[in-house]
């Protein structure tokens, strides 16, 4: 095709709006274009940037070696195959929407239960989100948002649907928590610029933060959407992913327990079965939603996505299995937390913070000390070092909307113990080279000269303080430029 192919393309089609001219992205690319393998291509960049949970697959593909029948494509399971391959109900396999509602409320602790009549199907997460957006909100109308959130909300949310993601700004100084404060601001400036918000989406537990949201928070909001009319969408994509305390609460207990006075018909949820489990492939997306008219239009819409009939009967026997379920996150939740204290110990040792987190399967990590300046320019140059010298692809956190640069999100639970550890090593290398420049760069400078200004007061103060090693040394460091 020509030149002027864009012509023959719709708008959106021809358009920018799958956000994928973002950091985030660029970094899997550099990874897809030399992928790391311990022992074909050593050298090669590390990818951290994908939030995938390869830990404890091990205990589904044993489950499903033992349980042979769960798939019709076995002599055990044969006697079921015209059945499920003919299966074309938008509702989806009975079975399958009760045993996912039944896992939902086990992965809750059982203090909630979920209808399986409000259980519809979609292709991931990105599908469940793509629905919501079409059935909420019209083109040019507004989610709000806190940040950091997951970059490809831009997609998920925005792209088809038109709608608008404006941010609600947290800050390090409280970990990134949500304030009520907050809140109204980004409401009250979305409405000055005459921009109709229909809808609050938050990600509990928080991608990339590795938190979770505290009942208090769940009830300001969820008493928010009520005054205010709008609707609060609450991905829980992370909920089986919490290894450690407090323990989850999902908006579903807030709704029942905390908030009677609540309208149910704004409360939604987003879920998957692509982190918890480590199965992004059957791109299993649900949405939960107490309104009727949603749930409807939703249904209709999982025509567009459905999630094939075989995977549906597989799951709803694995899922069924509650022993088994029980086990699973239980032994995912020790893993992950292993995984993440090695992770982030090994981040200690050579002086790296990262927000302290107890859910999913990423630390967000702190490198604004290595930061030349306090801009997001400097983060990327910091980023495409990472990237290029140190061959590791961590997310930037411009590329997740945070508003202070230096803070970058780090996956660690997608690659084995060896592989993690080659992880930890460049890092160590990398910070060790960045020392010995520091040193050389101070020892060049010779001996420190203080020249006062003959008057005193505030003029010799201030030449003072910018005369200091502390000074000298915030906020540059000699981090080399990135080609």
């Amino acid at each position: 095709m020509g030149g002027g192919s864009g012509e023959l393309l719709s708008r959106i089609a021809a358009g920018d709006g799958h956000g994928e001219n973002s950091s985030y992205f660029d970094g899997w690319k550099a990874y897809d274009m030399n992928p790391f393998d311990l022992h074909h291509n050593p050298d090669g960049v590390i990818q951290m940037g994908l939030a995938e949970n390869q830990l404890s697959l091990d205990l589904i593909e044993e489950w499903s070696i033992n349980h042979p029948e769960a798939s019709i494509c076995t002599a055990q399971g044969a006697s079921q195959f015209r059945r499920i391959a003919n299966f074309q109900n938008y509702h989806g396999l009975p079975e399958f929407r009760e045993a996912m509602a039944k896992f939902m409320g086990q992965v809750r602790g059982g203090k909630v239960t979920f209808d399986p009549d409000r259980v519809v199907m979609s292709g991931g997460a990105t599908g469940a989100q793509d629905t919501l957006a079409f059935c909420l909100a019209d083109p040019g109308d507004a989610y709000l948002v806190p940040t950091p959130y997951y970059p490809a909300f831009d997609r998920d949310c925005c792209w088809r649907s038109g709608i608008k993601l404006l941010p609600i700004e947290c800050h390090s100084s409280n970990n990134f928590a949500l304030t009520r404060e907050a809140l109204v601001a980004a409401y009250d400036s979305a409405r000055s610029q005459g921009i109709r918000v229909k809808g609050i989406l938050v990600t509990n537990p928080s991608n990339p933060l590795g938190t979770i949201m505290g009942r208090g928070t769940l009830a300001m909001l969820a008493e928010f959407a009520t005054e205010h009319r709008v609707h609060l969408i609450c991905d829980e994509i992370y909920a089986g992913s919490v290894f450690a305390k407090p323990e989850f609460v999902s908006i579903a207990e807030v709704v029942e327990r905390d908030v009677p006075g609540c309208d149910r018909d704004l409360i939604h949820i987003a879920y998957s079965l692509s982190k918890d489990f480590g199965l992004p492939g059957f791109r299993v997306g649900i949405i939960y939603s107490y309104n009727d008219a949603v749930v409807a239009c939703a249904r209709k819409m999982s025509s567009f996505g459905l999630v094939s009939s075989q995977t549906q009967y597989f799951l709803a026997r694995m899922l069924s299995d509650r022993e088994f379920m029980a086990r699973f996150l239980a032994e995912s939740a020790r893993r992950l937390a292993a995984r993440h204290e090695r992770f982030t110990s090994g981040l200690r040792d050579v002086g790296i913070s990262c927000l302290p987190g107890n859910a999913g399967l990423f630390s967000w990590m702190d490198l604004r000390s290595m930061l030349r300046d306090k801009t997001p320019e400097a983060e990327l140059e910091l980023w495409r070092v990472i990237i290029h010298k140190v061959k590791l692809n961590v997310s930037p956190g411009t590329s997740f909307h945070c508003g202070e640069p230096g803070w970058f999100r780090v996956c660690h639970a997608n690659m084995d113990d060896q592989t993690m550890e080659v992880a930890l090593d460049r890092i160590r290398s990398f910070v060790q080279q960045e020392h010995k420049a520091k040193a050389k760069r101070w020892a060049a400078r010779g001996p420190l000269r203080l020249s006062l200004p003959r008057r005193g007061g505030a003029a010799a103060a201030s030449h003072l303080a910018l005369s200091s090693p502390l000074a000298l040394m915030s906020p540059q460091s000699p981090m080399v430029h990135a080609s």
